[in-house]
């Protein structure tokens, strides 16, 4: 895989938290990019994110949980793809959505990337991960190339259990947990053959039944302590849709992800609306058997942080979370005061269009890898934008397409929203930024302006 375009502006190594890696030609992150590695928001004293882990974390804790908060980013690949058993043409591995470093080294895409080690070490019954994760993605009020989330697992070990029967000892567990009075819909049974298979190889249906109760009562615990302080919240501000004293309901819907079956989506009805808050199920064996520790069973869940903070303090953009205005940080303090977020201004937008032609691939004009149609890729469009933009674009979004019927060419027209959440950006400013962008539009990705 050749990444010409990338070459003549990477150094030669990258100094990432004390320590230097050297680049090669599969480097493509951005120094915009690590110059946000130090800030740790999952970490950062009464920020929303923090505070969102901290709930979460209540209800996970030791000695039962340890909880691991301050793991480096940079990861090899093979624990961030082969650990967890990505086959080598999955597209997660790709460079049009994964940060290289070099080859063998990448800014994580998932918590899971520290899972094998974790099993490994057995230090605990149970664990919780919250990490800064990093993905090339689309630019809008929802997504930003660095995220937090937050994963956990409780296991059972057939040589500790008493009498190794994992099924009673998963029960009795249970039976020592909190209740709640939540409105739960679960309609489906724990299995399906086709739906949301058993491990048959591994698990017994009694084992997993057991399982099952005891994740999804875990779960259902953290949407009472998150939810119940959201109720409390809007209440406060008077934006509560439903009565105070309405029970919070949920529901239990089959899924499927790749490191557990069977599985499950966590949704929470919420102002209206389900909204789908965490993934979760049953540990894939493999996973145990490949760190080790194959006398092990139990179950897993992931969580996106933002995804969380921005129901439960009612922020209505993700770039908010990276402010340093202390108009948006002071509004936050603690767990024991969730409060809604009161927005400090609404700045206009400035939207600019950019429309390009593509190379069909028998044209050598241009100077980019991806200048052709075959090898474009729309994450390569917004890393320019974000690089050049960083949080003055609120979002990217494709406008229209073309498609030229004699030559075949093909044209993309995008439309970028630039929007500061903290001051009212000129038309000379938009300007000078969309001129940028269209450069090195051309110059990094060799595409033709209409």
């Amino acid at each position: 895989m050749s990444c010409d375009r990338f070459l003549k502006t990477t150094p030669s190594n990258l100094a990432i938290e004390g320590k230097v890696y050297q680049t090669d030609s599969w480097t493509n992150v951005p120094q915009s990019i690590l110059s946000l590695v130090p800030r740790r928001l999952h970490l950062q004293p009464s920020h929303p994110v923090s505070l969102t882990r901290e709930l979460i974390e209540s209800c996970f804790p030791p000695p039962t949980f340890a909880n691991y908060n301050n793991i480096s980013p940079v990861v090899t690949v093979a624990q961030n793809f082969d650990s967890l058993g990505f086959p080598a043409d999955h597209p997660g591995r790709n460079r049009s959505d994964t940060y290289y470093i070099n080859q063998n080294t990448v800014l994580r895409t998932h918590t899971s990337a520290h899972e094998a080690e974790i099993f490994r070490q057995n230090a605990s019954e149970g664990y919780t991960i919250s990490a800064d994760v990093y993905r090339r993605d689309a630019i809008d009020r929802s997504h930003y190339p660095i995220f937090h989330q937050m994963e956990g697992a409780r296991m059972w070990d057939r040589r500790k259990v008493p009498g190794g029967n994992v099924a009673k000892a998963v029960w009795d567990d249970l039976s020592r947990m909190p209740t709640h009075n939540l409105e739960v819909d679960d309609p489906n049974p724990t299995v399906h053959s086709e739906r949301n298979p058993l491990q048959a190889e591994h698990h017994s249906i009694e084992e997993v039944e057991a399982i099952a109760a005891h994740l999804k009562r875990s779960l259902e615990g953290v949407v009472v302590e998150l939810f119940s302080k959201a109720k409390q919240a809007a209440a406060a501000a008077n934006t509560l849709e439903s009565s105070p004293d309405e029970p919070l309901k949920v529901r239990w819907v089959e899924a499927y992800f790749p490191f557990t079956s069977p599985s499950w989506e966590l949704e929470v009805f919420w102002q209206g609306d389900w909204l789908e808050i965490l993934g979760c199920g049953v540990t894939k064996q493999d996973l145990l058997i490949n760190a080790d520790v194959p006398n092990q069973l139990g179950w897993a869940f992931g969580v996106g942080l933002e995804r969380v903070a921005m129901l439960l303090f009612s922020i209505p953009d993700i770039r908010l979370f990276w402010s340093k205005d202390g108009r948006f940080l002071s509004q936050f303090s603690d767990t024991a005061n969730i409060s809604r977020f009161r927005a400090f201004s609404k700045y206009p937008s400035c939207h600019r269009d950019v429309s390009f032609w593509l190379r069909s691939s028998g044209n050598s004009a241009g100077g980019g890898l991806r200048s052709n149609a075959q090898d474009f890729h729309e994450n390569d469009v917004m890393e320019v934008v974000r690089e050049i933009g960083g949080d003055l674009v609120e979002d990217v979004r494709l406008f229209d397409e073309f498609q030229h019927p004699a030559s075949g060419r093909k044209s993309l027209c995008y439309r970028i929203n630039y929007r500061s959440l903290e001051r009212t950006l000129t038309n000379a400013e938009a300007n000078e930024l969309h001129g940028r962008v269209e450069k090195d539009l051309v110059q990094k990705l060799g595409v033709e302006i209409r």
